[in-house]
């Protein structure tokens, strides 16, 4: 019986090591899932063989631990990479302070239509961008006395996929399709910001293991990103965690950078614990000072983000 027990535990943690080894020798969309759980996979391959280890002394779980915590560590490695230090951000950060709300509330959520939007009302955000916005387009009116600028759900489209509002005007607006899976979820605008222009973008990007286009959507992002000029603060849905091989890609070619460490927005069972598939990243002079979890998910299969953040005054000002 224990033998049969340590054979069971032991395949399992296999499985588990070698899915997410095979990144590193294959780059495929069927192994996307995986790879932005490696954090948790490699906790959950650990465990498995520690208990296998306990239950029958064996070279091979001690070879499984290993390997585990070889995986544990890149992934700790690579979620860091591309981050930058809340701490050192709030301590460098000159300039005027802004807050930047972003949400996705889930298309079906209508029932919190209403209250989503007082929380928006009442979240002192400067702009807001919001995904699946459906379950808020009947409360427009009361949203617009507050943010009397937008893009999108009746302004530019008809879709009321993304949605982005502000209390200040647009300098400039665009609206534009990411491929061919899905229509108008990438918004970019620029506001005057205290005399600074930002640039403020947001992407609602398809889920990774639907073949190859989270992998195009991001390919066509990045170019557009480049030939932003000026501050730019990036946020969306991007179904992907930043140690996903596209997702590091885009941010090495993009040069945009995110807080570190980053909150978790989904699943929401798994509170803080779960994994961070929404994300604000931006690009210097910008500085994010902190980005935080929104607790209450308000029907939501994501937790929101508000974020504050920091924008140097123009030269001379």
């Amino acid at each position: 019986m224990r033998h049969t027990v340590y054979c069971v535990l032991c395949v399992l943690a296999t499985l588990a090591v070698g899915i997410l080894s095979a990144r590193y020798v294959a780059d495929s969309w069927l192994l996307a899932f995986f790879e932005s759980l490696q954090t948790h996979i490699s906790l959950f391959a650990i465990a498995l063989s520690l208990i296998a280890f306990a239950v029958k002394r064996h070279w091979y779980a001690l070879f499984l631990i290993a390997g585990g915590v070889v995986l544990l560590l890149h992934s700790v490695l690579m979620l860091q990479e591309y981050g930058t230090s809340s701490l050192v951000a709030s301590a460098e950060a000159g300039g005027g302070r802004f807050r930047l709300l972003s949400f996705n509330i889930e298309d079906s959520n209508f029932e919190n239509g209403a209250r989503i939007s007082d929380f928006i009302i009442d979240s002192k955000a400067d702009v807001v961008e919001i995904f699946e916005a459906g379950p808020v387009f009947s409360q427009m009116d009361r949203l617009t006395k507050t943010y009397p600028y937008r893009v999108g759900c009746g302004v530019i489209t008809t879709d009321c996929d993304s949605l982005l509002l502000s209390k200040r005007p647009f300098q400039s607006q665009l609206m534009r399709s990411l491929g061919s899976l899905w229509d108008n979820r990438f918004i970019l605008v620029t506001i005057d910001m205290d005399g600074q222009p930002v640039n403020f973008a947001s992407a609602h990007l398809s889920k990774p293991y639907f073949d190859a286009f989270h992998q195009i959507e991001l390919g066509l992002l990045a170019p557009i990103l480049n030939d932003v000029k000026g501050p730019l603060i990036l946020a969306g849905d991007f179904n992907a965690s930043v140690i996903a091989p596209d997702m590091r890609d885009f941010l090495a070619a993009t040069s945009l950078r995110h807080a570190f460490p980053e909150p978790a927005t989904w699943p929401i069972v798994a509170g803080a614990y779960g994994i961070s598939i929404d994300h604000v990243f931006a690009r210097a002079p910008l500085r994010l000072i902190s980005v935080k979890q929104i607790p209450d998910a308000m029907g939501s299969n994501h937790f929101g983000l508000m974020t504050e953040f920091s924008v140097p005054h123009p030269a001379g000002s």
